[in-house]
């Protein structure tokens, strides 16, 4: 009892929680076996069982449904993180554009060079031609 006459109460002050609760994350065999599962139920009251189960709620079953039927659970998961947006898949592209025009310009440069070289050869060729001929 404190100097009032009242009984002093527990502590109320909220303590702080050492360990963070995370977000369950599903995989898509598993989420395709509960839709599955929930589809063969017939008997009223038994997707609720289910659920109750496998400790889910109506909410993510109605979700997952929606995603089977778009055709998201057939396949390999999507990827996770930052989605690309247009400008980066555009930069790939013209680096790759920008490699292989380089290595065409290399080419041309070889190219020219070795005509370079021939003319080169011919016109020593036709200068000498020419002295044997005076």
């Amino acid at each position: 009892m404190n100097g009032l006459g009242r009984v002093q109460g527990p502590d109320l002050e909220v303590q702080a929680r050492a360990d963070k609760p995370q977000r369950r994350t599903f995989s898509l065999s598993y989420k395709r076996a509960v839709v599955a599962e929930a589809e063969k139920c017939t008997e009223p009251g038994a997707i609720a069982a289910l659920l109750r189960r496998e400790g889910l709620f109506f909410s993510q079953l109605s979700e997952w449904r929606k995603q089977a039927e778009r055709g998201e659970l057939a396949g390999a998961s999507r990827q996770r993180g930052r989605k690309a947006n247009r400008e980066s898949s555009e930069l790939v592209h013209l680096r790759q554009e920008n490699g292989r025009l380089h290595s065409q310009l290399e080419q041309a440069e070889l190219i020219i060079g070795a005509q370079k070289k021939l003319a080169q050869a011919f016109e020593s060729v036709l200068s000498q031609g020419k002295e044997r001929q005076l």
